[in-house]
Parts: C-alpha cells; structure tokens; sequence
C-alpha cells in the first residue's frame, strides 16, 4: 500500500482516475498514460490501437457561464468517430442546480459517433454539419460543451493523423499509407510492450510526434475563449479555419435579434427615467407604460431572452477580479453582459431602483402578480415599520453566507444560491422538481400579499446592488419640506415600505415605481398642494363675487356676509377623499 501510495498520480492511467472512460470503450482491456501534445491516452484492445481518450480541459479552456471552463472527458476511435464524451468537472449553475444529470447525460451522449472534423452545430440544421439538440434553459453552457468539444477533438484527431469518415484526401504526412504488400510495422509502448500496427493505421501519439516536425512547434494552447489551433489543423481539416473565432463573437452573432430588441428596450427605460416628471403628471398614462415594461421585462428579458441576473453573475465578477480577469468571461452571454452594463451605469445615476423595479424578470413577476391580486381584491397586510426595518438587514447576511462560501468552494455557493427563485421562475418556466417549484410558487404568493416582499427581505441580488447603489449621484425623487413633518401621504401608500416616517425615500430600498412622484404632483392627493389649490380657488370665488354687476351682489355687501370658521377636517368635505383620511402618526 505504501508502494502504490507513493506513485504520483499523473503516472495513473485515465481508467483509474475517471472510470467511466470505459463506458466510452466497452472492448478496451488497457489503457495508457496521457501523453503526447495535445495529451491523450491510447486506447487498446487485445493489443490492438482502438483509439484516444483525452480531458478536453488539457487543451481548450474556454470560460462558460461560470466564468470556469467545462472539462469533458472524450473518446474518439481510430475511423475518425467520437466514440463518446462525459461531463467530468464543471461550475455551471444552471447545470449544477438546474438541469439533471440524467438530461446532462443525454446531451453529452448525441456526440457519440459524431466525425471527429468538428463539424457538429448545437440547435439549427446546418448542410455539412451534424447536429445536436440544445438543453432547454441551457443555451449558453451547452454551446461552451460544444465548442469545447469539437475543438479538443478536432487537435488531438489531427496530432494523431486520424481523418474523419467524410474525408477522402490523403492521411496525414506524419502516418502516410503504407504501400500494398507492405510489412505492418513495429513499434513499442511505454510499458515495452510490442503493438502490432496494421498498414496505414495512425501510429500512438508519441511516435506520431515524434515523426512530424509541424507538432513539435505547436505552441502550448491559451487558457482563454479562442483557442488558436495550429496551421496543420486548418490544412488538415477545412473547416477548422472558419471555426477558430472567439467564442463570445459566435453566440453575439446567433442572438442578433435579442440584441435588437433589448437594446430599443432599454433606450425606452432610459426616457421614461430622464421624463419621469412628466408621466408623474399624468398617473394614467405612467400606469399604462408601467405594465406594458413590466410585461416586456417578463416574457422577453426573462422568458424569452433568458437575461435574468443572478447573484452568481456577482461572485464571479469577484472572483474574475481576483483572479485571472477577462472580459470573454463576461461576454459569453450577450443578454448579460448588456444588461449587467446598463445596471453598472444606472447604480451610479439612480441606485438599485432602476434593476429591482424595472428590470428584474422575477420582481416584474412578483409586481404583476401583486396587482392581480388588487383587481381580485384579495387581502393584503403590511408589515410593522419596527419590525420592517430589521427584516431588511437579512438579506445582507445571506449575500455574506454566500460570498463565504464562493470563496472556499464555487460549487457550494452555487447549490446554496437557490435561495434564488429565479432559474425556477424565469430561466426554467417552473420545469424542475417539485420542491424547487413549490418554492417559487410560495414566493410569488407571499408577494401577491406583501408587495415585492422576496425583493426587500431575501434577495441576495439586491442587497449586492445596494453596495455600489449607495454612490449615486442625483437625487431624482422628488420632496418637499411638509413631508414627513407632518404629511405621511406618501409614506402610508408607499407598498414597498421605502419611505421613512420623517420622510426621507430610503434610496437603497426603493424601487423606483415613481408611485410617489404621482401623489408629489397630484394637488387633490398631496396635502400641501391641497392647501394650495384651496386658497387659490377661494381667491377666484372672491373675485368672482366682486366683479358680479351691481345690483346683485357688491363688495359694499361683503361685510354683510356671516362667515363660520370650521375645524380643518371639514375643509375637505367636497373632495372625494380628504388628502389626510390615510394618513397615520407613526410612532
């Protein structure tokens, strides 16, 4: 045991460390070190080569959703066909805690007996190309497995002088064909072993290296998005030339058109922010363009387009930062990376409002479900200020369990990061087990009760954006001096409870819905206003009565009229609502 305990275990054949390399080749009695540039081990069965199987991490390290690289585990045979792939390491959340194994087996399995040129395409039917279905709710993710595949595939293949099917120019230089009536060469293993080699079979990864003089000068691959493969690769195989692009500029051309529209989207946004006093003027037509974004906000930014942010976005800016920083981390996904800009901006201009209250496909989910619940009238309840105030310090402690755990190990932040409703709500449309949905439904419920109630409480998201929300620059809402002191309008119809009873809007906790700039412009709701436009239309009475002809009614007969002084509560009886019947002292 002390023997075998002392062999470092690069020297361990692939089998032992990743057993299920023998699932990929279920005739192979022994397989080899991992060798050769790029590495690969060499697969046999009954002394015969049968074919390689690699780590495609060994080579082509392109940073997924996560902003870590997919290491897959590969197996190709010597006719040029992908004998089979499993997903040996990964810290992708939407694979880690969203798709099943079982769903991430099958994907992996529709590579087996793919051509080894790298010609396979994830989702649309594409002429010389083979094609694998994409995992719902996946699209990123699966199409790094794709890239990285297809690339590691496509070096070793090309190292070891193995053609695909499809291919009929001549072999590689390095393992031309024997002639006819030629003796099957011999050549020995590491182990010693003599291999027999058939006639124009490629030759074992060493040997193949050892004969081609284009491999030696193969510079060692980039740990980065583009994997520059060797001019040998594009002789070799045609296709690899137009396929060696970063990968961040393939998917920014396949989701052209969620680009499109989200883009126009946000230049929306940014009017109905820069004109807000202009729509708190006019409730209806606010309330109108408040539904038709959060709609938007929904089925596209969330349904559709898959743009939810997550707090893992935020632990692995952090740890990119860190780290190894790279923008191809971050410019994986076109939607985010869009939307994580303008969020950037908006934090310093308006604070966390601008993404919790407009943006946010599960908050716009949790709103609309809150005014459906009004139209049905369904009861509500507001929870005490006291107690209010002290619940919101919660999500901060979650954002710090987290970030502790991010940063001992990725993968467990990212199980624990389900506290997180949204890939159940949003990015998965409620197809997962049970329990996960049983769990977003109670959210969504809680909310339709207690407006925005995740939001102010749980998220972790939220609290993140609090952070750099509080270095804001402009104080967009509106207040007056009455407000507060004694005026509490506002504060009482505020839902999300973000308006202090001394009448300060608490910057860090709004969202923006502008429900109090509608009450700070509307003279029949805003206390000092009221007051206002009550001495202002008495004045007009009064000149009115005095400019009457003579005859009826002259301002000689004004002293005549009796006049009754009223407690201030009557003051109010011709309006529909006195300004101050909600109104409540907050103690």
């Amino acid at each position: 045991m002390l023997v075998f305990g002392a062999i470092p275990a690069g020297h361990a054949d692939i089998a032992t460390t990743y057993p299920e390399v023998r699932t990929l080749f279920p005739a192979a009695d022994r397989f080899g070190e991992s060798e050769g540039d790029p590495p690969a081990s060499a697969v046999y069965a009954n002394n015969e080569l049968i074919g390689y199987a690699f780590l495609t991490a060994d080579m082509v390290r392109i940073p997924a959703y996560s902003g870590s690289p997919i290491n897959v585990l590969v197996g190709i045979d010597i006719h040029g066909r992908i004998a089979g792939a499993r997903i040996a390491h990964h810290e992708e959340p939407i694979l880690a805690a969203g798709i099943s194994e079982e769903r991430l087996a099958q994907y992996v399995d529709q590579y087996r007996g793919k051509p080894v040129s790298g010609r396979i395409v994830v989702g649309a039917q594409r002429e010389g190309y083979a094609t694998v279905d994409a995992i719902s709710g996946a699209t990123i993710s699966v199409m790094v497995i794709n890239a990285t595949i297809t690339r590691a595939v496509r070096m070793v293949a090309e190292s070891r002088g193995i053609r695909a099917p499809e291919d009929a120019t001549p072999a590689h230089p390095a393992a031309p064909p024997a002639p006819s009536g030629a003796v099957p060469r011999q050549t020995t293993d590491k182990r010693g072993a003599e291999v027999k080699q058939a006639p124009g079979e490629p030759a074992p990864a060493r040997q193949a290296r050892a004969v081609d003089p284009v491999s030696e000068a193969i510079p060692p691959t980039p740990a980065a998005g583009r994997v520059a493969a060797p001019a040998a690769v594009h002789a070799f195989f045609p296709a690899a030339a137009a396929d060696e692009v970063p990968m961040w500029r393939t998917l920014w051309q396949q989701r052209k058109v969620e680009i499109a529209l989200l883009v126009p989207g946000l230049l929306v946004l940014t009017c109905i922010l820069l004109f807000q006093d202009y729509l708190a003027r006019r409730p209806a037509l606010l309330r109108r363009v408040r539904v038709g974004f959060l709609a938007y906000t929904l089925f596209f930014i969330g349904w559709y387009g898959l743009g939810q942010l997550s707090i893992i976005n935020v632990l692995t800016f952090v740890q990119a930062a860190t780290h190894q920083f790279s923008w191809e981390t971050f410019l994986i996904d076109p939607m985010l990376f869009i939307l994580w800009s303008f969020v950037a901006v908006t934090l310093l201009l308006w604070g966390r409002g601008v993404y919790c209250g407009w943006l946010c496909p599960f908050g716009a989910l949790q709103e609309l479900g809150f005014r459906l619940a009004r139209k049905l009238r369904l009861p509500s309840f507001e929870i005490p200020h006291v107690v209010h105030e002290r619940l919101l310090a919660l999500k901060f402690v979650i954002l710090l369990v987290l970030f502790a755990l991010s940063l001992q190990s990725m993968g467990t932040a990212i199980r624990m990061a389900e506290i997180e409703p949204f890939k159940t709500a949003i990015t998965l449309r409620f197809q997962r087990e049970w329990g996960f949905v049983a769990f977003a439904v109670g959210v969504l419920v809680l909310s339709a009760l207690n407006r925005k109630f995740y939001c102010k409480y749980i998220c972790p998201l939220g609290a993140s954006l609090v952070i750099p929300g509080r270095f804001h620059s402009f104080e967009w809402l509106r207040r007056r001096k009455e407000c507060g002191k004694p005026c509490q309008a506002c504060a009482v119809e505020c839902e999300v409870q973000a308006i202090r009873p001394t009448g300060e809007i608490v910057v860090n906790e709004c969202h923006h819905c502008l429900d109090c700039q509608i009450t700070y412009y509307n003279d029949h709701k805003c206390p000092p206003l009221v007051e206002k436009r009550r001495r202002r239309e008495r004045g007009s009475r009064a000149r009115e009565l005095v400019r009457e002809p003579k005859g009826t009614l002259g301002a000689s007969h004004l002293a005549g009229i009796p006049v009754t002084v009223t407690s201030g509560s009557a003051e109010f009886a011709e309006d529909e609502e006195s300004p101050c019947s909600r109104c409540s002292v907050v103690h």
